[in-house]
């Protein structure tokens, strides 16, 4: 890798793979115009033979690609093994945002909207996709559940992938398969359908805790916290306001299909903002690459670019930290002071999983037992979602100003007392118009404020050899919830509104307890003075 920091082990490799991976997806499209002579009904079409050649040199364009990001075995387990002299990174952590920053940012933005698009795109091709293939709506909802499968699968490959290969290459990744998934838009068959959502949502699923290990690493410690707080606001509101405008946009004109042919120019976006998108300095540090780190550092340093040179400061001294990793991998996350908080945090994001996944996907129907009407429902719920809107900015601001632990603490309190009130008002059989908006509009607010503070705190407390695969793992833990809350919702478990309340306050009150008593405080410190604490 050049001391640019945004140049590929194999570029050769990388660039032949990205161009089999288009030949691929182009090979579908004559198929896909073939449909414009049956209103883009394409059902039962046989496959022609482009389409079986493109689908044979898109997977061949992944392990190229694949290669062309991946570095030398011996590099691998140095960055996995090795010690590490953490000396500068205090220089940049003490740096005001510059332009390189605010491009990053601007960036990783754009990168997790395209991200958040493609699961939310579900929502809009299922309706089309149903009345096309003719399936019911338990058949449909298979490919919500592959796709949540996919993602919980993806978070966890690809947290460890970008520990090993880098917090940029995990990122590239993601993008060539946005790009080669786009072939959904072109399969006769739902089976198909099926098989490119799961690996869709693995790619969706993997991109999210990675972005948000760059920016931790890349971000100096007074920003970084209200950043990423904000970066998963934005990206997400950006992504379903995306999914939604192509729907209404495109698909009266080319049907549902055309939402999955987007993955094609989405991710290509990706890969051509790569020159913007460096390796973490941290990572390359960690991975030996001390001089390459220093010139990605120079980048967003400013005016202290100079000292990063060489620093014998005090502070410097201080930031030497012997980290000998005898146990490597995923176990480490339940080892010595990070076990505890991990815990707290898997059992969060999974009963965040409940919630979001399963209760409130059945709050609709359920609310009918509180004595709204059917129509009235919706409009309950509208109305309580633009209550909550303003939630976000209440979380960022409470993530930066006040404390981060106490912040994500609350917000699950929150939630837990959410959970509650629907408990007393089914066990009363409370009908109050007003109890059942306050109620709903908290439940909404603490909700989006767990998820847009979890995979960021853990983003902060990890080490650098481990975070990305923690990150990963946190954010496979609310997928998998909604993985449980879709089981259970065939089960007929959420039908029960009070039970089901109750039993997901309980999981999401003993998270908030365990995060209380060992959670550790992030807000304004260094991530190597955070390793620090969490090694005394």
């Amino acid at each position: 890798m050049k001391t640019s920091g945004i140049s590929f082990h194999h570029p050769f490799a990388f660039w032949l793979g990205c161009l089999l991976v288009l030949a691929g997806v182009l090979a579908h499209v004559p198929m896909f115009m073939m449909g414009q002579h049956t209103h883009w009904q394409m059902v039962g079409m046989p496959m022609s033979v482009e389409m079986w050649i493109g689908m044979a040199l898109i997977p061949v364009g992944l392990a190229l690609s694949m290669y062309g990001l991946m570095p030398r075995m011996e590099q691998m387990r140095n960055t996995a093994q090795r010690a590490r002299d953490h000396r500068y990174f205090h220089i940049a952590d003490g740096v005001p945002l510059n332009r390189a920053h605010w491009t990053l940012v601007i960036v990783l933005i754009v990168a997790l909207a395209v991200d958040v698009m493609k699961p939310a795109t579900l929502g809009f091709v299922m309706p089309g996709m149903s009345a096309e293939y003719e399936i019911t709506k338990s058949r449909a909802s298979l490919l919500a559940l592959f796709a949540l499968t996919g993602t919980t699968v993806g978070s966890v490959l690809w947290g460890r992938m970008g520990d090993l290969f880098g917090r940029r290459a995990a990122i590239l990744l993601s993008a060539l398969m946005f790009m080669g998934t786009a072939i959904c838009g072109a399969m006769p068959s739902f089976n198909w359908n099926l098989a490119m959502c799961f690996l869709m949502g693995a790619s969706a699923g993997g991109l999210l805790p990675i972005a948000f290990t760059l920016m931790a690493e890349t971000i100096p410690a007074a920003h970084r916290g209200w950043l990423l707080v904000a970066l998963g606001g934005i990206g997400t509101s950006a992504g379903y306001l995306l999914a939604s405008g192509a729907a209404a946009i495109l698909e009266p004109m080319f049907s549902w299909r055309v939402l999955w042919l987007l993955g094609l120019p989405t991710g290509a976006l990706i890969v051509f903002l790569n020159r913007w998108i460096p390796e973490s300095p941290r990572f390359l540090s960690n991975a030996g690459l001390e001089n390459e780190a220093r010139a990605v550092l120079r980048k967003f340093s400013g005016a202290s670019s100079a000292a990063i040179e060489a620093d014998n400061s005090p502070e410097a001294a201080g930031s030497v930290i012997d980290e000998q990793h005898p146990v490597v991998g995923m176990r480490q996350l339940l080892r010595g002071r990070h076990a505890s908080i991990t815990w707290g945090l898997l059992v969060c994001g999974v009963a965040w999983g409940l919630a979001n996944f399963g209760f409130l996907l059945w709050l609709p129907t359920n609310l009918v037992e509180l004595g709204v009407d059917a129509k009235g429902a919706s409009a309950l719920l509208a109305r309580s979602a633009i209550l909550a809107l303003p939630g976000i900015a209440v979380v960022v601001w409470l993530y930066h100003r006040w404390s981060s632990i106490r912040a994500l603490v609350l917000f699950i309190a929150l939630t837990t007392l959410s959970l509650l009130a629907f408990c007393a008002m089914s066990w009363m059989q409370l009908q109050s118009a007003a109890a059942t908006v306050v109620a709903t509009a908290a439940l909404l607010i603490s909700v989006s404020g767990v998820i847009a503070m979890l995979i960021p705190y853990a983003a902060e407390i990890y080490p650098v050899h481990l975070r990305a695969t923690g990150s990963g793992v946190v954010a496979a833990s609310s997928k998998f919830g909604g993985i449980l809350g879709a089981g259970f919702g065939v089960l007929g478990f959420f039908e029960n509104f009070l039970l089901s309340a109750l039993l997901i306050a309980l999981p999401m009150a003993i998270s908030g307890v365990m995060l209380l008593r060992r959670g550790i405080e992030t807000r304004g410190h260094g991530l190597e003075d955070i390793q620090r604490e969490l090694t005394k």
